[in-house]
């Protein structure tokens, strides 16, 4: 193997070690990342560390302001708000195409399986469990929209962000059952449906974020 593919190996482990960290809420919104640390903790040099942290602030996932460490980068709420008016509109494409997908002859065992295990997470009130679930329902939808430009830009919204920053306490309830009624629509072959299903979601998650700031209106520049 040439030195440049162990370097990208390494970064992408450093890269998926922060995103599942963030997902499980392990890591938070403006929470430092310090170089040594995490080449230590991935086993990893500290030119793939800086690499992967390159490629997540490219993303919007990472802030390094000049003269200054890196930090997992915190939203406020005009910026919350836009992530969600993406999410919206990618999350109804996605549950669209993946309708479409089962009305053209993919099996649903994968989807059923996800949701399935993310419902005993969500039975068990493991977030972290909940978390990894939720990444494999969207996999499996994603598998079952065939769609390339799908893979590719819908882990490019910065929901985790979100969902780290504001945790109203109804929201998991309210993703639970979303993803259940987006779901049945897609496992129906129902691509209208399934598209307002997925966007009503995201209005739903918008919806329970706003309540969250009108009861506490000194946190909406966090």
């Amino acid at each position: 193997m040439r030195s440049d593919e162990v370097t990208s190996s390494a970064s992408s482990a450093v890269i998926y070690g922060i995103l599942n960290g963030l997902a499980e809420q392990k890591l938070f919104p403006g929470q430092r990342l310090v170089e040594l640390d995490l080449a230590e903790q991935y086993k990893v040099s500290r030119n793939s560390v800086r690499e992967a942290l390159q490629q997540l602030a490219a993303q919007g996932v990472v802030e390094i302001p000049r003269n200054k460490g890196a930090a997992i980068r915190s939203l406020s709420l005009q910026e919350t708000q836009e992530v969600l008016d993406v999410a919206e509109r990618m999350t109804g494409l996605l549950a669209r195409s993946a309708a479409l997908g089962i009305a053209s002859g993919q099996p649903r065992d994968p989807i059923q399986q996800a949701l399935a295990e993310l419902d005993r997470a969500n039975t068990a009130q493991d977030v972290d469990a909940f978390a990894r679930a939720r990444r494999g329902l969207y996999r499996a939808l994603l598998n079952t929209s065939g769609s390339r430009e799908l893979k590719r830009l819908f882990p490019s919204i910065q929901m985790p962000i979100v969902y780290a920053q504001h945790r109203p306490s109804t929201l998991q309830k309210v993703r639970m059952r979303d993803y259940q009624a987006m779901c049945d629509a897609v496992l129906r072959g129902d691509a209208q449906a399934a598209d307002e299903a997925g966007m009503a979601h995201v209005q739903n998650v918008r919806s329970a974020i706003t309540h969250r700031f009108s009861s506490s209106p000194a946190e909406t520049e966090t």
